[in-house]
């Protein structure tokens, strides 16, 4: 989905309500319609018995969104709580035709006009209570620094959110919308619902800290609007997906979804290859098949009995021989697609594996972690694959690949994934948070769904398994890529809300993936 300046989205606004006779107010009540029902489902989903809902509120269009979701919340009979960051009297246009129906409602309004009212609350605070805080202080309008009541409401919010999970309406209080940076107090919030098209700002490297997960809510601005604006970058989300995932014909069989390789592993590595089939399987592919060490080969079966587990000869350091394609008896032609690389050690032996497979496979390549440290400096030699290429590398990967520091390639991640991608002629998924996918000639586009939780060992082998699962199945390299990351992430925020972040493992990813699908899938 494209993402826009705060000006270019003001103008679909304007355009939305002045030529397609579409009411501010209606646009305010969709906004936060579905600020309600996200906040419903994410409560249904976290488990939480009849979670209160604490929302806060300024005078703007924000204040207004928030005041929508108050009373469709109450309506459904949750427990709902509204804080003025200001004097109701100063609440005007649409958002005033919503804080009526609110109280009309009935809910529950308390106002704290003086940043005073919010100091005291933060001095006399104790233990933050559980719940969902929903952000509406501040909107696109805002520049440089949040002050009076605000910036109070603000430090108040970011307490609560040690113990509740805090949603931000269109963009967290006190972010800039165009640079993505806090420019004084502002809102770390655990997801963001960003209204009609994404905007800019919350891309950015330096948003990430506050932006959580984002989303995009519809307001039913046009297509016809949409259509002709031009966009640096996209944002992947699940409507950009949902053309790639048909309905499955009745009399469908396996053979249909693809036959992926997955050749990873070595002695002391089993679960990476492991997680790598169990994704890969959970990708919707037909069949999957793994070469791996021979000592490592029947550990790798128990883990993923659904997939078929071959021996490779190996090297005295417990990885695959380098002979291990070149002499197997199986047509490499023969599948669909080929990951290769999770668990495999940088082994000279994997570094002639990786050669082999770059000179002779010609069907859809996936390189993840070893199989592309092997090849630091020489990102060129990518290029020389005859079928088409998906490298996945982490900053660290990708450091060392274009030979410069981590902190080089994190000082302009979209710079550097384009920069790989044309070196290798092939789509470059740079990971971390804000994961970046880029291919020669296309916008890149940068997927926000995901959190903290995800910074443990395998969810790198979950991906690759997933985005490779994807590509056997006949989905063009870029196209998978997108697919992979977002379900990648929107998997861990859920198991993070069922569970926990801390809690939560690559395993609880690969298990929620099928939950995912409904979202982008016909079935």
């Amino acid at each position: 989905m494209k993402t826009v300046s705060t000006q270019k989205m003001r103008e679909l606004d304007r355009c939305t309500i002045k030529d397609y006779g579409v009411p501010g107010e209606t646009l305010m009540d969709r906004a936060g319609l579905g600020v309600a029902e996200v906040v419903d489902y994410v409560a249904k989903m976290w488990g939480y018995p009849d979670p209160p809902v604490l929302l806060f509120a300024g005078r703007g269009n924000n204040g207004g969104d928030a005041f929508v979701a108050a009373r469709y919340l109450k309506e459904q009979g949750y427990q709902v709580n509204l804080s003025l960051a200001c004097d109701a009297g100063r609440v005007t246009g649409d958002a005033l035709s919503h804080l009526s129906r609110a109280r009309a409602a009935g809910v529950e309004i308390r106002e704290f006009p003086d940043k005073r009212d919010w100091e005291d609350m933060v001095a006399e605070m104790g233990p933050p209570p559980g719940g969902i805080v929903v952000d509406g202080l501040l909107g696109t309008g805002t520049r440089g620094p949040a002050r009076g009541p605000a910036a109070g409401a603000i430090q108040y919010i970011n307490l609560l959110g040690e113990r509740c999970l805090v949603v931000s309406i269109d963009v967290p209080s006190g972010l800039n919308s165009d640079t993505g940076r806090a420019e004084g107090d502002a809102v770390k919030a655990d997801l963001t619902l960003t209204m009609g098209l994404p905007k800019q700002g919350l891309t950015e490297p330096c948003a990430l800290e506050y932006v959580g997960s984002v989303e995009v809510i519809d307001i039913g601005v046009p297509e016809e609007l949409v259509a002709p604006v031009q966009t640096e970058r996209d944002m992947i989300t699940a409507e950009d997906l949902r053309g790639l995932f048909g309905r499955r014909p009745r009399a469908a069989h396996k053979g249909e979804y693809g036959h992926l390789l997955v050749v990873a592993g070595a002695a002391g590595y089993a679960g990476a290859a492991a997680m790598a089939c169990r994704a890969a399987l959970r990708s919707g592919a037909g069949l999957v098949s793994a070469l791996v060490p021979a000592s490592i080969a029947p550990t790798v079966a128990g883990m993923v009995p659904a997939a078929m587990i071959h021996s490779a000869p190996e090297s005295g350091a417990g990885s695959a021989a380098a002979d291990a394609l070149r002499h197997w008896d199986r047509n490499i032609a023969d599948f669909d697609a080929v990951l290769l690389g999770p668990g495999m050690t940088t082994h000279l032996h994997t570094r002639h594996l990786v050669e082999w497979v770059l000179d002779n496979v010609s069907v859809p390549v996936v390189l993840d972690a070893d199989a592309l440290n092997v090849m630091a400096g020489e990102i060129e030699r990518l290029a020389r694959c005859p079928g088409p290429l998906v490298i996945t590398p982490h900053p660290g990967e990708m450091a060392r690949l274009l030979e410069m520091t981590s902190a080089d390639v994190q000082s302009d991640r979209f710079g550097r994934a384009a920069q790989a991608a044309q070196a290798a002629k092939c789509t470059v998924v740079l990971k971390g948070a804000g994961t970046i996918v880029a291919e020669p000639e296309k916008t890149s586009a940068v997927n926000l769904t995901g959190n903290p939780g995800m910074a443990k060992g395998g969810m790198g082998d979950v991906l690759a398994g997933l985005l490779a699962g994807l590509a056997a199945q006949g989905m063009a390299p870029y196209d998978a890529a997108r697919a992979a990351v977002y379900l990648h992430g929107r998997a861990a925020d859920y198991a993070a809300w069922r569970s926990s972040q801390a809690g939560m493992t690559a395993g609880d990813v690969i298990d929620e993936l099928a939950n995912v699908f409904k979202e982008v899938s016909a079935r």
